[in-house]
């Protein structure tokens, strides 16, 4: 079941968040991670609009979009994943905004495949300066064309 993540989900959302992506990003360094969840937690989640698909009592992903476009954070507990919460999650904030906007590692080929099946197609590429790695920019918009 998809809702609207609420505060008290703080905890739980932050464990997923790092089992998640330490999971899905296993050529950083986990301290980056472990670094970055003060940031998460103090600004990020703050100014985002999340939703979290729950399955008894338990948060199996979320989705985190800022800014009205930007996604920021999509993840699924890896023993969920190959569920459809991720598509589950994609296709509902695709039904509240008109464009998004990612950026993914370009080594998380997972993710930059999963992107491509939801709609999304790379735009450019950027440099993480913190993690040394290359990532994709990617958008998707609700009247695009598929590409052929």
């Amino acid at each position: 079941m998809i809702r609207a993540w609420h505060s008290r989900d703080l905890s739980p959302l932050l464990t997923l968040w790092m089992e998640s992506t330490c999971f899905a990003h296993p050529f950083i360094d986990t301290r980056y991670w472990q670094e970055s969840e003060a940031l998460v937690r103090n600004a990020y989640l703050p100014s985002a609009k999340t939703w979290v698909w729950e399955a008894n009592g338990e948060l199996e992903g979320f989705i985190s979009v800022m800014d009205e476009q930007f996604i920021g954070a999509l993840f699924v507990r890896p023993a969920a994943i190959g569920q459809g919460i991720g598509k589950a999650l994609m296709n509902h904030v695709k039904q509240r905004f008109r464009w998004l906007s990612l950026e993914v590692y370009q080594k998380n080929e997972r993710a930059v495949k999963f992107y491509h099946a939801q709609g999304f197609r790379i735009e450019e590429s950027a440099w993480q300066e913190e993690t040394c790695h290359p990532t994709w920019i990617m958008n998707w918009q609700a009247d695009q064309r598929p590409s052929a």
